[in-house]
Order: C-alpha cells, then structure tokens, then sequence
C-alpha cells in the first residue's frame, strides 16, 4: 500500500512541477506568491515557498532576467529588497486549482479529507 501512495505522490508531483507558460514549478510559485502579496522580500519569499535563501535568489534572478519581476528597495525599510511582479508577468495556471476544479464537490472534499488524512499520520 505504501509503495502504491509513493507512485501516485510522484505522479502527482511530476505533473505539478510541469512547466507552466515557460516556467518551472518552483518559479510559478515564486511568482504566484510575489503577485498575491503585492511584493515580498527574499527571507519571506524563501519562508512561504520552503526553499532556501539562496535558491529562491536563484529563481528571483531567472525571472527578472525574463522580464517578469523587479527587485525594488522598499520604501519604508531602504536595507530591504522587495521583489514585485512586472507588468509582462504571464498569468498564471495552478495544475492542481485547475484539477480541483474538475473535479466534483464531493471528490474536492474527499481529496482534501484523505491529505489531512496522510499528513496527520506521517508527522
């Protein structure tokens, strides 16, 4: 049963971090974070996605040398960057939004039920 859920987190996994309008899971993240909160500093931006420091630096400097965020110095704090969104950022398509919208109320409820589940008896 074990090896079974294992294949079907992968799966799940594998098809989320899909490149979405050219970007990699880890990048639509970052932007999907940078564009619901207006603007984030690389310390929260590393704290929201799990990832390190010097990883989410990484992904920032990806996206802005495609055009789609800028650093900016923050105006009440001038010792801190904030990262933003530009105006040329793709909208953005979340795989699993889109599934949970395929699928029927009483399967989102169960889905979300079974994942709770899962993650109560792996802590």
């Amino acid at each position: 049963m074990a090896q079974e859920i294992d294949q079907h987190l992968r799966a799940i996994r594998r098809t989320l971090r899909q490149p979405t309008a050219g970007l990699t899971g880890p990048q639509r993240g970052l932007l999907d974070a940078v564009i619901r909160s207006g603007g984030l500093s690389l310390k929260d931006a590393s704290r929201q996605l799990g990832l390190a420091h010097s990883t989410v630096s990484g992904i920032v400097d990806r996206l802005a040398k495609q055009g789609f965020v800028n650093r900016q110095t923050d105006r009440k704090d001038h010792r801190v960057s904030l990262i933003v969104a530009s105006k040329v950022a793709p909208a953005l398509h979340c795989p699993l939004t889109d599934a949970l919208r395929r699928a029927k109320p009483a399967e989102r409820k169960s889905i979300l039920e079974g994942v709770r589940a899962l993650r109560r008896a792996v802590k």
